[in-house]
């Protein structure tokens, strides 16, 4: 099963999982925007995918800056209290693969060096996918190509290499 936090306002977000069904997963959408972030929920997902508060802050179309949150000076701890107040702060999509996803696919294919790394440590893999393309570095198994983003921009060929 593959975890997406998403916001079906967001591009990115939208292409990212359109990736993930094209590969034919078991997705679980999670609309992060309507249920808001737990304090435990948001500190593993931060930290799986080694990210800090300030690293996934959403710096445009949200309140960041009128928060004061783009002055390097606030902390860390404050703009992650902010984040809980406004889930539109946190960067997406976030995509959390279970580990079970590479077991079931690692005879078949060759993983990724990071995503076996963080996998092996973890029980799944997390990270933020900016820009949406940056998926398939922790995808078992792509889909098959051609495969382009929304706005046509090619992400897999049709000989299913990856284009950008």
């Amino acid at each position: 099963m593959i975890k997406i936090y998403h916001n079906p306002e967001c591009g990115t977000s939208r292409n990212v999982l359109a990736v993930i069904k094209a590969a034919g997963y078991e997705v679980q959408v999670i609309e992060y925007l309507h249920i808001g972030w737990e304090r435990e929920q948001l500190t593993y997902l931060l930290n799986a995918a080694n990210l800090n508060p300030r690293q996934a802050l959403r710096t445009t179309k949200s309140p960041a800056a009128e928060l004061g949150l783009l002055d390097e000076t606030v902390s860390n701890e404050t703009i992650f209290e902010l984040m809980l107040k406004h889930p539109i702060l946190v960067n997406r999509p976030i995509v959390c693969i279970s580990k079970g996803e590479y077991e079931k696919s690692a005879s078949s294919i060759e993983l990724v060096d990071d995503a076996k790394t963080v996998s092996s440590r973890l029980k799944e893999t997390v990270k933020l996918c900016r820009p949406s393309e940056a998926v398939l570095d922790i995808l078992p198994v792509w889909p098959q190509g051609p495969l382009a983003k929304e706005d046509g921009t090619p992400l897999i060929d049709q000989d299913g290499k990856r284009v950008i």
